[in-house]
């Protein structure tokens, strides 16, 4: 079984960063890849990024191409999405997900 935990989220100004962290109990899990995905409000759950255990392969979708990055600390077991430039758009639960596990969220509200 793998644990993942969501940290990181918060309010944010239109403009501003906020770095989200999702530390997993292993890393030894089925799935080669990790994944954040995010609900905005009344909204369906939404891929943003993936990356490859390997720390390899990172992928950030469209909406997002530019603003967001993702990157994986192997020693901490942690996945990282890095993102700047936030819009209100981009308010929503954020989700760590991979192996059929996913993480509880953490919100992100982007507002003035």
């Amino acid at each position: 079984q793998v644990q993942l935990v969501e940290s990181g989220g918060g309010l944010v100004q239109p403009g501003g960063s906020l770095r989200l962290s999702c530390t997993a109990s292993t890393f030894s899990f089925s799935s080669s890849f990790m994944f954040w995905y995010r609900q905005p409000p009344g909204k369906e759950r939404e891929l943003v990024a993936s990356i490859h255990k390997s720390g390899g392969q990172p992928n950030v979708v469209d909406s997002v191409k530019g603003r967001f990055s993702i990157s994986r600390d192997s020693v901490k077991n942690t996945v990282y999405l890095q993102m700047n430039g936030l819009k209100p758009e981009d308010t929503a639960v954020y989700y760590c997900y991979t192996s059929g596990y996913w993480g509880k969220g953490t919100l992100v509200t982007v507002s003035s």
